[in-house]
């Protein structure tokens, strides 16, 4: 899944990707994507806190490179700052990070992915599954499974699973 050669931080970032990659330690790295479930649930997550946008403060951003630290960048499915991100490479935290499942991710994979944000400061990562639709809140202090509706920590914003899964 990652390229065989190592390239500088600098190419990485001059370089588009179609899709987007994750950068680790001089390596490019695939993502998977580009299924519909996928793509449906982000268009409709993005969609939802946009619709919200004006009210909130809160933007959403699908496929916004994130430098968790130098050498390693990551893209979230989708992401949430309180306001429009000043950044075109975000180097703070967001409010929000979620990863959709495709039916390749190994759930290894995404734990590392997920702490990976939590370590970089994201409050709360949620890992949505198509397949199965089920949310799970991944916080420092552990993980549960949300049940009918998920709620963005620090907001009174409460997002139906009928507003995610068809």
């Amino acid at each position: 899944m990652a390229a065989s050669t190592q390239i500088s931080v600098e190419e990485y970032l001059k370089t588009v990707y179609r899709p987007d990659c994750d950068y680790v330690d001089g390596v490019v790295e695939e993502r998977n994507l580009g299924e519909l479930d996928h793509a449906w649930i982000q268009g409709k997550l993005t969609g939802y806190f946009l619709n919200l946008y004006k009210r909130t403060g809160l933007a959403p951003v699908p496929e916004l490179r994130m430098r968790l630290r130098p050498g390693k960048y990551r893209i979230p499915d989708v992401l949430v700052t309180r306001g429009k991100p000043d950044e075109q490479v975000l180097t703070k935290p967001p409010l929000l990070c979620v990863e959709i499942l495709s039916p390749e991710d190994r759930i290894s994979r995404v734990n590392a992915r997920v702490q990976e944000y939590l370590d970089f400061g994201v409050p709360v990562v949620w890992v949505v599954d198509p397949a199965d639709k089920t949310v799970w809140i991944y916080r420092k202090t552990g993980m549960e499974q949300a049940h009918g509706s998920v709620k963005l920590d620090g907001t009174a914003i409460e997002i139906p699973f009928s507003e995610i899964f068809d």
